[in-house]
């Protein structure tokens, strides 16, 4: 009976004991409250499907992402410029300051976006004076006005011809304009960019001299962006320069003029129906004006209207008028402007 008694009772020692092993016996860590997950997004397939499959980026709550962390490390774990920038996020915006942490922990310093960025024009002494060569004009067409793109942009307009014509409709843009800045930007879709749109833009905030305060508001704005859309933000890619989607809009744009075409709640550059609302409102907003002339090759005259591209067998003059400037306001250089114009006349007229 005793012993019995005694193994029972050795028993439950030893259940006693595996158990407290098994359990952690330190208290959980405490975590700041950060803010509530944003829902997830559900999309609509588009109506159309293009000749080629566009790439997609995965959308996810922001704050649903992993990222938390005390104190910053990784490669700016030494910037002041960043921990400054985080508390801005923090105070004006409402970020939590452990999510940025926790986000910028992880960011990655882009050699070659800064080789990139200095090599835009900008030395120890200054500004460099770029003195266009001869033919300039013609090997900037060359890239753009090829059979291959008159094509595809014909096909682009095919594959997306309900939502083209609507967006002309509701913004008062020309429909194939709308089709040659896609084409041009990235190759209706083909070269949207590789570049983490999150690296590039910490690295040209806090890696750079030139442009920096433009493209720390654009980090700023990069990361409103994420956390309106829902979007994971280490997952955008495109240029290094921080353009995103078909149309390459900078985050600044996107905020202010992106929209939703497709009305399925989320605004996505990537897809191409609201890649194409979103150009016409660009325009629209730019002030483009429906069945007018952008340009018309002239004679050399001296009139602010005309512009001067280089060609191999000479100079050309063209007359310019208000529509081009909207184009311009897209990139503002002459010979983008021109490649665009030729290109959707182009496209138009094999459509």
């Amino acid at each position: 009976m005793i012993n019995a008694v005694y193994k029972h009772f050795l028993i439950a020692v030893l259940a006693a004991l595996f158990t407290g092993c098994a359990s952690d016996s330190s208290p959980p860590l405490k975590t700041k409250k950060s803010l509530s997950p944003m829902p997830g997004i559900v999309r609509k397939p588009p109506i159309h499907q293009p000749s080629v499959q566009y790439r997609a980026i995965t959308t996810l709550p922001v704050y649903a992402s992993g990222y938390s962390a005390y104190s910053l490390s990784g490669m700016y774990a030494n910037s002041l410029a960043l921990r400054n920038f985080i508390q801005h996020m923090v105070q004006k915006h409402g970020f939590s300051e452990t999510y940025l942490n926790g986000l910028f922990s992880q960011a990655n310093r882009l050699y070659n976006v800064i080789d990139l960025e200095n090599a835009q024009g900008y030395h120890a002494l200054g500004p460099a004076i770029v003195r266009p060569r001869p033919g300039s004009w013609s090997r900037y067409r060359s890239q753009f006005i090829t059979d291959a793109h008159i094509n595809e942009g014909v096909r682009f307009w095919y594959s997306n011809a309900d939502a083209i014509q609507k967006a002309s409709l509701i913004y008062g843009v020309d429909p194939e304009y709308i089709v040659a800045i896609i084409g041009v930007e990235t190759y209706f879709g083909h070269n949207i960019g590789k570049t983490c749109i999150f690296d590039a833009l910490t690295t040209l905030a806090f890696d750079t001299q030139r442009r920096s305060e433009f493209f720390t508001s654009e980090l700023e704005n990069f990361l409103l962006m994420t956390r309106e859309e829902g979007y994971e933000p280490r997952k955008p890619v495109g240029s290094w320069a921080g353009a995103m989607g078909l149309g390459q809009f900078m985050p600044s744009s996107i905020r202010r003029l992106a929209v939703d075409f497709n009305n399925d709640g989320h605004r996505d550059l990537w897809h191409q129906h609201d890649a194409i609302g979103s150009v016409a409102h660009y325009f629209s907003r730019s002030g483009w004006q429906l069945n007018r002339p952008v340009a018309i090759q002239t004679r050399r005259a001296h009139a602010p209207s005309i512009i001067e591209l280089s060609t191999y067998r000479g100079n050309e003059y063209w007359q310019v008028y208000p529509n081009f400037k909207v184009i311009k306001s897209y990139n503002n250089s002459n010979k983008y402007a021109m490649a665009v114009h030729q290109l959707a006349q182009a496209i138009k007229q094999r459509y």
